[in-house]
């Protein structure tokens, strides 16, 4: 039994011209050997798995190649060739960076530099992944980048070339590959299934290439796994079931059921997805994507950028005819806040079920949006008018008027003038006191309207003005006059209180004196700054208290500090030590000589 070499390996290319998608690469690599205008130092930067490795391997071994063809492709039949194929050859030096990347290792890389190819033109050095070198080994290699021998070249490959230091950038050629297009796989695809003879449909195809992401690596691999689990039948049913993809039979009933706001059969029909064990956060994915290709075909100009299989592309595109584009980005914007809250949520299902919810009653949310900037837009352009009043007199005027009136013009009930009307009875009044008004321009019910606005306004200033006045009465007839019997007595009050609560800022209350200056200002004078801070503190509740007593919230003090007041000297003073020796001394002498004549010396 033979081994079995993996499709990637198998039929990775071995010419220029069986690389795929990346023609603008491999044509200026053949013409730049035809012209003999080689660089020493090339980077292949680009996605994975799409040829980078395999092109440097390519350009060693045509450069080396002994019977090059015209267009600058390999024999694959000279002995350079042939020993490059098995493997054999010693003008071809591979680096993993990834597990080569310290200064020893380019040291050793540096060090094989030096000699010369024993046949052919060239020794090719390729350094894979050469982002993980580290700095030091990339500043090692510096030099040898920019000055190597002739025979020497140097290709660095590397998916992540803003990782690479500008100084290496700016000694390469640098050669950017792009993802290789679902077409150029599906056909590369079929060329391997034809030569396999594994029987392959193309839809199935597509989704192995939509999958892939544009790496040919990847497709091939699926191909693989796929051909072993269908005994090499492929088929569109089984590429999805081993890929776990859903199908876009779903997504197209799940539209019909919301745009035909059937909530039922939409939760039914995500039970049925969700028994097949596929994630909410795959169907809200999936779901995006259906909705983004159902914007693609709405227009002409980007329905080329419409990635489904071809049997759905009609299918797309009369749904898409069927469907509002307001409809469909309403819908993206829900699907995308809810994928981006599903990690958070607890119960996932229930998260999935409320977005589908919404997305069933999206068209009336739409709708109404939709009448509501309409209504206020008629409500902007078209004239205001006012709602018209009956004109309801108020009692008092009504008493004073009623002989006068005829009788029909009073036709509210008691209940009706009770009410608390105050703006319309204000407009009667306003209307029956200043008539010439209503011989302007506007119209009467506006002028009524405006009339009875004027009136309000001044029947509300006139009653706060009333209450204010009673309340200033009041008070200007309780308030207590602030005279020095007055305040003694309110401040002895006070100081009884802070002796009761033991404060003590009782003694700085008792030695201050009190000086009116004014009708509600009277001033605190302090014998010195430590009674003015315990005054103070107590400003605040003082004050208060003293604006209860007097019922004048206007009362307030300063406290300012007597400079010619006498500072009484404390009666009883503690002596230090040497200050009791000097004082006994005084007192008696023989206890200093007889200190002097002993020497003795005191520990104060």
């Amino acid at each position: 039994m033979d081994k079995f070499i993996v499709s990637a390996r198998k039929y990775r290319p071995q010419n220029f011209s069986t690389v795929v998608g990346q023609a603008h690469i491999t044509t200026t690599l053949k013409n730049a050997i035809k012209n003999n205008q080689l660089a020493h130092a090339f980077l292949f930067c680009g996605p994975r798995g799409v040829g980078k490795t395999t092109c440097a391997r390519i350009l060693a071994k045509t450069i080396n190649c002994q019977n090059q063809t015209p267009d600058g492709e390999a024999c694959n039949t000279c002995n350079s060739c042939i020993s490059f194929d098995q493997g054999t050859s010693l003008n071809i030096h591979e680096l993993d960076a990834a597990s080569n990347n310290s200064v020893d290792d380019i040291r050793a890389l540096v060090e094989q530099v030096r000699f010369a190819p024993q046949a052919g033109k060239y020794k090719v050095y390729i350094i894979d992944e050469v982002h993980m070198l580290s700095s030091s080994a990339f500043n090692a290699f510096l030099k040898t980048l920019e000055e190597p021998p002739p025979y020497a070249i140097f290709i660095l490959a590397t998916t992540e070339k803003h990782k690479i230091l500008p100084t290496i950038l700016s000694r390469c050629q640098i050669f950017d590959f792009k993802r290789i297009t679902v077409n150029d796989t599906v056909e590369h695809l079929q060329e391997i299934c034809d030569k396999e003879e594994i029987k392959a449909d193309k839809a199935a195809l597509q989704v192995i290439a939509q999958k892939s992401e544009g790496c040919m690596r990847d497709a091939l691999s699926i191909l693989d796994k796929i051909s072993s689990f269908t005994n090499n039948q492929i088929t569109y049913k089984n590429t999805l079931e081993h890929l776990n993809i859903l199908d876009a039979d779903y997504y197209f009933q799940l539209m019909e059921a919301m745009q035909g706001e059937r909530l039922a059969d939409a939760m039914l029909l995500y039970d049925d997805i969700n028994k097949k064990g596929f994630e909410g956060d795959m169907v809200l994915n999936g779901f995006s994507e259906f909705i983004r290709n159902l914007l693609v075909c709405n227009d002409e100009k980007v329905a080329h950028l419409l990635e489904a299989v071809e049997s759905f592309k009609e299918k797309y595109i009369a749904t898409a005819k069927k469907t509002d584009p307001s409809y469909l980005i309403s819908a993206l914007n829900v699907l995308n806040e809810t994928e981006i809250s599903y990690k958070a949520a607890r119960n996932k299902r229930l998260h999935v079920e409320l977005a589908l919810i919404k997305l069933c009653y999206l068209a009336q949310a739409i709708e109404l949006s939709g009448n509501s900037e309409t209504s206020t837009k008629k409500k902007l352009t078209n004239t205001t008018k006012t709602v018209a009043y009956r004109i309801i007199a108020p009692m008092e005027v009504s008493r004073k008027q009623e002989a006068n009136k005829p009788r029909e013009t009073i036709t509210t009930s008691k209940k009706e003038i009770d009410q608390p009307r105050l703006i319309i009875e204000t407009a009667a009044i306003n209307n029956k006191t200043k008539p010439e008004e209503k011989k302007s321009d506007a119209p009467p019910q506006q002028e009524t309207k405006q009339a009875g606005k004027k009136t309000s306004l001044g029947a509300l200033s006139k009653v706060r003005q009333e209450v204010a006045g009673k309340q200033q009465a009041v008070n200007v007839d309780s308030v207590r006059a602030l005279t020095d019997p007055a305040l003694d007595q309110a401040w002895g009050k006070y100081t009884e209180q802070l002796r009761s609560a033991k404060n003590p800022a009782v003694q700085s209350f008792e030695r201050a004196t009190r000086k009116i200056i004014g009708e509600s200002l009277f001033e605190v004078v302090a014998n010195n700054n430590l009674e003015q801070k315990f005054i103070e503190q107590e400003k605040r509740e003082l004050s208060s208290f003293l604006q209860k007593i007097f019922n004048n919230k206007a009362v307030t003090f300063s406290v300012v500090i007597d400079e010619n007041a006498v500072q009484i000297a404390p009666t009883e003073i503690t002596l230090t030590k040497r200050d009791q020796f000097f004082k006994i001394a005084e007192q008696y002498p023989l206890v200093k000589e007889l200190k002097e004549r002993l020497k003795l010396e005191l520990d104060y």
